[in-house]
Parts: C-alpha cells; sequence; structure tokens
C-alpha cells in the first residue's frame, strides 16, 4: 500500500511539475505595407510591423511581453506588453529579443525562449539619370534597389530655378517626370534627399538628376 501511494505521489509531483512550468513558441507574423502577412527572414528592414502570438488556447491569465535588445538581461527590457498577442514595430538596427510569459488562477505558468528579430543597418544611394519615355525601363526616379533600414525619408525634386517640382516621404515611391500633369523637358533637374537610417546614420544627399527622354536601354529589350 506504501509503495501504491509513493506512486500516485510521484506522479501528482510530476503533472504538477509539468503544469507549473510549461515552454510555448511563440508565433511572430510580419505585417507589410500592403497589409499582408509573411515569416520572419533572417535579417529584416526598418520599419519591421511584427505580429506575436502565443498559440495557446486560453485568454485567462496574466500576460507579458517583454522586448530585449542584443541579449536577455532581467530587468533590462525596453519595452513590456500585457496583452495575449502584441504588435510592435522595430525602427532601431540592431537584434532585438522577445520573450513572452504567462500565469494562470490553476496555477499553471508559461515561458517561452526569445523570438530574435534582426533588423539591419541602413543603406540608401540615388541614381544620376532616369529615362521616362515609355520602355517601361527606369521610367522613375527614385532610389536605387537594395536599399533598407530608412525609418525617415523625405525628397525633393528641383528644376534649375529653384522651384519645386516633385515631393515624396516613401523610398518605394519617386518621381514620374511629371509636373502639374504635363511631362517636364528634357535636362538636368535637381534632388534633395534626407533620410534617417535605423542604425541612427542621417542622409543628405545633393545630387543633379539627368532625365533622357530620348534614350532607349536596348540592353533590357
Amino acid at each position: 500500500m506504501k509503495k501504491f501511494f509513493l506512486i500516485i505521489s510521484l506522479l501528482l509531483f510530476a503533472a504538477i511539475s509539468r503544469m507549473a512550468a510549461q515552454s510555448i513558441v511563440p508565433k511572430a507574423t510580419v505585417i507589410t505595407a500592403d497589409g499582408t502577412e509573411r515569416e520572419v527572414n533572417a535579417t529584416e528592414s526598418a520599419p519591421l510591423k511584427v505580429r506575436f502570438e502565443p498559440d495557446i488556447d486560453r485568454s485567462d491569465g496574466y500576460f507579458e511581453w517583454r522586448f530585449y535588445k542584443d541579449k536577455v538581461v532581467e530587468g533590462e527590457q525596453y519595452l513590456v506588453r500585457h496583452e495575449e498577442s502584441t504588435e510592435f514595430t522595430f525602427t532601431e538596427a540592431g537584434s532585438h529579443l522577445v520573450c513572452f510569459y504567462a500565469s494562470f488562477p490553476d496555477g499553471t505558468d508559461m515561458t517561452s525562449d526569445a523570438v530574435t528579430i534582426n533588423i539591419s543597418t541602413s543603406k540608401l544611394e540615388f541614381p544620376n539619370a532616369f529615362s521616362p519615355n515609355g520602355d517601361e525601363y527606369n521610367e522613375v526616379y527614385k532610389a536605387k534597389e537594395g536599399y533598407q533600414s530608412i525609418v525617415e525619408f523625405k525628397a525633393t525634386i528641383y528644376n534649375r530655378w529653384g522651384q519645386k517640382l516633385f515631393e515624396w516621404t516613401d523610398p518605394a515611391e519617386g518621381w514620374d517626370g511629371y509636373f502639374h500633369g504635363q511631362p517636364v523637358k528634357e535636362g538636368v533637374y535637381f534632388v534633395h534627399v534626407q533620410a534617417k537610417g535605423a542604425d541612427g546614420v542621417k542622409y543628405n544627399i545633393k545630387k543633379d538628376v539627368n532625365l533622357l527622354r530620348g534614350f532607349t536601354d536596348t540592353t533590357n529589350k
């Protein structure tokens, strides 16, 4: 009989121990600018909006998300969220670690390993020319492909007399060579770009822009 109760006690102790500290794996989903969703890549470009979910089937507990920079050090989190699921937009370069904690009235506790979000350093370059001539190549003057982690951005196009022709605030967009609905003449214009990277780098790009309507790139035919 004593052996029977010992076995039962050991089983109960094991069950309580498992209940007291369950480990979970949170789900991280990137939400893009157009509202679509995807998995997190090894390295990402800021600004990056991510939704974190604990992947649990109960909502009667105390929840806590802790955000750390570079490594998990107790008490050194830069942000704490008290909700079952949360969304956050990362705007600073480096490694971010996100941990989830939960505690329930029945004594169950849940913890997670850190989810790592790596934000790249910034990069931003602009070309010297574009050719809005209808050949579907280089039709818009904008940042060169490969720009990354730009969290603040403003670009302005001027003509040779200093008149502002166009302005945009999204590095994915650009100038199509029009002003007040009409195509401007072929020639030299000027761009001024003011931007800031997730790594704190400030960009102040000033350069001539050659608008070449008569140029056709035959290499892309």
